[in-house]
């Protein structure tokens, strides 16, 4: 699906607020971004629906996005926050993303920036995560700003997952994805 985010994307959506194929938020719906349904792209992709059921965590949005290559320049122009938790209740765990890298370029890094005193993208706390095949990291991207500088010459793929934050999630997180310093 032709759906704009943090540069030229296009989105397949594999789980959805109501198991349609849409790529809105859950907040639409009046749900925050949990509790997904499958969509007919699950029956699709089965090693994906594996991967993320296997996680064990509740979940929201799963998707695959599609990115076009764009300088850092082109980048920073499409920098943002996601909005997870919208009618997320307090006593509940919050929703955090997942990425799982489909393609490989190294060159490639995924820009998290967090606030400053002005609530605007600190470029002193940028940090960069290599988008090489296979990387797998985990985003606060409702506190944190983000977006992709991809120096590639053809698409870049990645799986996106919303999931709950609980201690099915943190086992996970500790088995599965190497901790960064």
């Amino acid at each position: 699906m032709d759906w704009k985010s943090g540069g030229d994307t296009n989105f397949a959506p594999i789980a959805s607020a109501d198991g349609e194929l849409d790529c809105r938020g859950f907040w639409d719906k009046g749900k925050t971004d949990k509790d997904a349904m499958w969509t007919s792209n699950a029956d699709l992709v089965p090693a994906v629906r594996e991967y993320v059921d296997s996680v064990g965590a509740n979940f929201g949005r799963v998707r695959v996005i599609k990115l076009e290559p764009q300088t850092r320049e082109q980048a920073i122009r499409s920098i943002h926050r996601d909005d997870n938790n919208r009618f997320n209740p307090d006593d509940e765990g919050w929703v955090v993303r997942s990425w799982l890298e489909l393609t490989d370029f190294p060159d490639s890094d995924m820009l998290l920036v967090d606030n400053g005193s002005d609530g605007l993208p600190d470029p002193a706390t940028e940090v960069r995560v290599p988008l090489h095949f296979g990387a797998r990291f985990l985003v606060d991207t409702q506190r944190l700003w983000h977006v992709v500088v991809h120096n590639g010459d053809a698409p870049r793929y990645a799986l996106i997952t919303s999931f709950e934050t609980s201690p099915v999630l943190e086992q996970w997180v500790e088995q599965s994805i190497p901790v960064l310093a």
